[in-house]
């Protein structure tokens, strides 16, 4: 058999799996990559050409090749699908490694996925939960078909269309919601409080998500926040930075909750915006090797004398928690809020010949400035305030009150 590779490019990426992700239109990208992965950026990698299965690997993969002839001669429904044997194949590959971030994606979530860095999105506009028992809303989009039917934090999705979910992995059901703009779905819910579910129809629709919102608080605060470390969040953060810069802030706040990571280059640019100098963050190989990521020259708000809060939940991941790290361990400013996720691996995704999808593979960990390992334990907040199922019902935001506080009463 065949397996024909040609040069392909890696993508670094730097998010969360399975958590906060985006309901848009694609079988499974348009969820997985707000919330799954992003690339970080590209290096031409050169795959070597194999025909045939290697001599050196005959004897271990002859049980494969006498599976692949039992399942052609034997299987009661003829013909099998090749392709699908084959995407099954490197997918059960992947998951024997036993690493959540590294999987396979087939052609059409591979080429859904890496679209959404644009931010576009066609679907219902909400963040949701896949780690959780159902698939669970996070919260809503502003102006999104989730917020106008009443989609409430905590939602959890039992049925789509009538059919029951609850047997099934919140991925899967994930993909049953997402659809196109202008094509509907029905959602029956469970919501904490209420004895009964009930159903929504939302019309999905084509859903722009800004990665970057600033406003000026009361008080003289500047208010700016990162949904997502997006090709263009950047320079959109710088030019909302300035602008707030440009009004002589008493002092800043952060917002990255319910940020799940992004492009590990518009990290650094952030964190550059108030670290001035130094180590930014580590990435570290399996051999122990750290190579430093540091930070950019330039940056707007540098000064100590400006405090800085940034505000964190467990949906904060990854690029999120790289940002903050830096920021928390430099000494730049504190941390408010709940304790981040702890997605703190690299994964190099390569795309596979022939277009037929791509592989994740971890291949380093993430370390702050002063060696903390991220993965698999997060951040703990300098300041402690939880967000409660009751505040987000009632509109209500402890948090950011409470960092208003901090820094008006340091």
């Amino acid at each position: 058999m065949e397996n024909k590779t040609s040069e392909n490019k890696t993508l670094r990426t730097v998010l969360v799996v399975f958590v906060a992700v985006v309901l848009v239109a694609c079988s499974f990208g348009g969820g997985f990559a707000a919330g799954h992965f992003l690339p970080i950026g590209t290096q031409p990698t050169q795959v070597p050409q194999v025909v045939g299965t290697p001599s050196d690997l005959q004897t271990l993969f002859t049980p494969f090749w006498d599976a692949w002839d039992i399942v052609h001669q034997d299987y009661v429904d003829q013909p099998v699908d090749d392709t699908r044997l084959m995407q099954g194949a490197i997918n059960g590959m992947m998951q024997s490694l036993g690493d959540a971030h590294s999987i396979y994606l087939n052609p059409q979530d591979y080429g859904e996925a890496t679209r959404q860095i644009t931010g576009t999105y066609d679907g219902i506009g909400a963040w949701v939960d896949t780690n959780d028992k159902y698939l669970t809303i996070v919260r809503p989009m502003p102006d999104s078909p989730a917020l106008a039917a009443g989609l409430q934090a905590g939602d959890q999705i039992i049925a789509v269309d009538g059919v029951d979910v609850t047997n099934m992995e919140p991925s899967v059901v994930l993909l049953k919601v997402i659809g196109t703009a202008g094509t509907t779905v029905k959602l029956t819910i469970l919501r904490s409080g209420q004895d009964t579910p009930f159903d929504v129809q939302i019309t999905r629709a084509h859903i722009v998500v800004p990665s970057v919102i600033s406003k000026m608080l009361d008080n003289n605060i500047g208010y700016i926040q990162i949904t997502v470390f997006g090709d263009s969040t950047a320079q959109d953060f710088h030019d909302q930075l300035s602008a707030l810069m440009a009004q002589n802030p008493k002092g800043l706040i952060l917002d990255l909750r319910d940020n799940t990571g992004g492009l590990l280059d518009a990290a650094i640019k952030v964190a550059s915006q108030f670290i001035p100098n130094g180590v930014i963050v580590y990435e570290q190989s399996g051999d122990g090797t750290r190579q430093p990521y540091h930070a950019i020259a330039g940056g707007l708000a540098t000064d100590p004398s400006l405090p800085l809060i940034v505000l964190v939940n467990g949906y904060s991941a990854s690029a999120s928690e790289i940002v903050s790290g830096a920021i928390q361990d430099t000494g730049r400013g504190k941390l408010l809020g709940e304790k981040t996720y702890g997605k703190g691996t690299v994964q190099n995704w390569i795309p596979l010949a022939d277009d037929q999808g791509a592989v994740a593979v971890t291949i380093a960990r993430w370390l702050t400035p002063n060696g903390r390992t991220i993965d698999k334990l997060g951040l703990a907040p300098d300041t402690v305030v939880a967000m409660t199922q009751d505040d987000y019902t009632a509109g209500r935001d402890p948090q950011l009150d409470a960092a208003v506080q901090l820094l008006l009463n340091p």
